[in-house]
């Protein structure tokens, strides 16, 4: 069989789903940063509610592990990557927040992005900078999603980042050690 046949059987694709109410636009525009970032196919499925079993009253929050389940049941092909992206605060009981989470083993994930705006700045400013941060974010869910853990290169996409000012300061990109890691396992 030849390397490009092989990569091909290798090969992912994305498939977004919007969770809630949610502006298409952004997805729109976060699915095309994640072809070129990627470089492979994202697809858009129409959106669905958030699973009502999820909310936790007492926390105000919605528990992310109930929603990788439900993400889990849209899975087509072994190829596919979901990411499920949605504004409601996301959490898991060892943390107080959580700005995504990831099943390694179910290849999907889930992406709040209700923790990623700043108040203090101008609505174009923010607007730009809360894009930056929903990519950055996107692609280290997806990076989960490829068989990355934390990276300790704090320039790296796939950082670990408690705030958003860690958040900031990190990259779009994979390192150069991160890339590696995927193209072994491609």
């Amino acid at each position: 069989m030849t390397t490009q046949k092989k990569l091909y059987r290798k090969r992912f694709k994305i498939v977004l789903v919007p969770l809630g109410e949610m502006d298409y636009g952004l997805v729109n525009r976060l699915a095309t940063h994640l072809v070129s970032i990627f470089n492979t196919g994202v697809d858009i499925l129409q959106g669905m509610k958030i699973p009502s079993e999820s909310y936790n009253m007492i926390r105000g929050q919605y528990y992310s592990t109930v929603i990788l389940n439900k993400l889990e049941l849209l899975r087509s092909s072994s190829r596919e990557r979901i990411l499920g992206v949605l504004y409601e605060d996301l959490y898991v009981p060892s943390a107080g927040f959580v700005y995504g989470d990831a099943d390694f083993e179910g290849k999907v994930a889930v992406l709040s992005l209700n923790r990623l705006k700043q108040q203090s700045l101008d609505i174009f400013d923010d607007e730009k900078l809360f894009l930056r941060r929903t990519i950055k974010e996107a692609v280290h869910q997806l990076g989960h999603l490829l068989g990355l853990k934390h990276c300790l290169n704090p320039k790296c996409v796939m950082h670990f980042t408690n705030s958003l000012l860690e958040a900031d300061c990190k990259s779009e990109k994979l390192c150069d050690n991160c890339k590696r890691k995927i193209e072994l396992r491609s």
